[in-house]
């Protein structure tokens, strides 16, 4: 006998899904390239394919990767040389506080020591701003090293702690930038070091690579008697010869293109997630959100990587995206205000408080606990798991339900 036809009953059925991510695949992207449009027609493409429909108030998020490569917004490390060279005055510079990254760093150091005759490199330790690490605690604490006053020259790192590989990568990088340097025909110096001002030692020209704290290490260093200071969101925030560049972020956010060419962060690209958004309501009448999104805003456990190393999540996106979760906490509500109900009961009552919630939260004790992020860096970070860095094809990814509640 056959199953019993459920095609009448469906408008009545309770929903069983949430928030639901995809990757959405499209085409390689190349300079030039009308984005808007292939995105669109990508996003519509995957619903007709996979058999689901656009609603008001989905996501489409499109990485940054894509953005910036339509906007054909490369440099070259001889841009990046002559605009060091400009700026710091192409002696002796103190390049202090860079990430250790062959994708993100090495490139853009290449072009920093080809506009200098010195380069003095000064390394944070144990680990670098977003955790990858020379060294461990353990091993700081077996040879009495205090990380916040000492100042380490490379003699003295290697005689106490000798090479140290990355976990994952396998590169020592305290020898890998060094030979960077030398190859770009720059002299080095490595020293390790925590305190900015530390730098002062050996110039007075510094180029600070830290990211989400180079306001304060600028503020630090010119307070100290520095002559001059560069962050790396002042180089190639203008164009060089014709290059590409970025008017906010300079140098920060940018990736390793070619051995002599980096990608850039998308520059002013606003104007593109509008476009998505009006384009994706004049073909489907659905109102939905847009934003361009890099690494996202969460830590790896093993490797203690903290994965930002881009100056924000997201760079651009519709208004709708604008702001923090309002969100109330089932757990809480179920162990306090309705402890005593069970079943339908305390769904009914915890339905009735999410309806009669306020439009601002903010140290209600039920809404304790849930996450007190921007709505763009939460989103941002989920695309970014979902999507990758390799090889899934799926720059866009669609997010839908994510501003649904138990009652939807």
């Amino acid at each position: 006998m056959p199953p019993p036809c459920l095609c009448g009953m469906r408008g009545k059925m309770e929903r069983k899904v949430g928030t639901v991510s995809r990757g959405i695949r499209c085409p390689i992207i190349r300079e030039g390239d009308d984005l808007a449009q292939i995105v669109v027609e990508s996003v519509l493409d995957a619903a007709e394919g996979e058999g689901f429909q656009l609603r008001d108030r989905d996501v489409i998020s499109v990485t940054e990767s894509i953005v910036a490569r339509a906007q054909g917004n490369y440099a070259t490390v001889q841009d990046i040389a002559e605009d060091v060279r400009k700026k710091l005055g192409g002696g002796t510079i103190g390049v202090i506080f860079p990430i250790l990254s062959r994708n993100r760093f090495a490139v853009c150091l290449k072009g920093i020591a080809m506009g200098a005759e010195k380069v003095v490199l000064m390394l944070s330790y144990p680990s670098d701003e977003v955790g990858n690490a020379l060294l461990t605690l353990d091993q700081l604490d077996e040879k009495g090293i205090n990380p916040y006053s000492d100042v380490l020259s490379l003699e003295k790192y290697r005689e106490l702690f000798g090479e140290n590989k990355h976990e994952f990568t396998g590169v020592d990088y305290v020898a890998y930038y060094g030979d960077i340097i030398r190859e770009a025909g720059a002299e080095v110096e490595i020293v390790f070091a925590n305190q900015a001002k530390a730098i002062l030692e050996y110039t007075d020209c510094i180029l600070n690579c830290d990211i989400h704290t180079r306001a304060r290490t600028r503020r630090i260093l010119l307070a100290a008697g520095a002559r001059k200071v560069c962050s790396l969101d002042e180089i190639l925030n203008a164009p060089v010869n014709g290059s590409g560049y970025n008017e906010k972020y300079g140098l920060l956010g940018s990736n390793k293109a070619t051995e002599e060419k980096i990608k850039l962060f998308p520059n002013a690209c606003q104007g593109f997630v509008d476009k998505v958004q009006s384009e994706i309501l004049a073909r489907t009448g659905r109102h939905v959100e847009v934003m361009v999104y890099g690494d996202g805003a969460f830590k790896d456990p093993q490797g203690k990587i903290w994965e930002l190393a881009d100056p924000v999540v997201s760079p651009a996106f519709t208004p709708g995206l604008t702001g923090t979760p309002n969100e109330l906490k089932l757990k809480y509500l179920a162990d306090n205000d309705f402890k005593d109900l069970t079943g339908a009961e305390l769904k009914a009552a915890i339905e009735e408080s999410i309806r009669a919630k306020g439009q601002d939260l903010v140290g209600d004790m039920a809404s304790e606990g849930t996450t007190p992020r921007q709505l763009t860096d939460l989103i941002g970070s989920l695309c970014d798991l979902t999507s990758g860095s390799g090889d899934k094809g799926t720059p866009v990814v669609l997010v839908q339900g994510y501003f649904d509640n138990y009652t939807d």
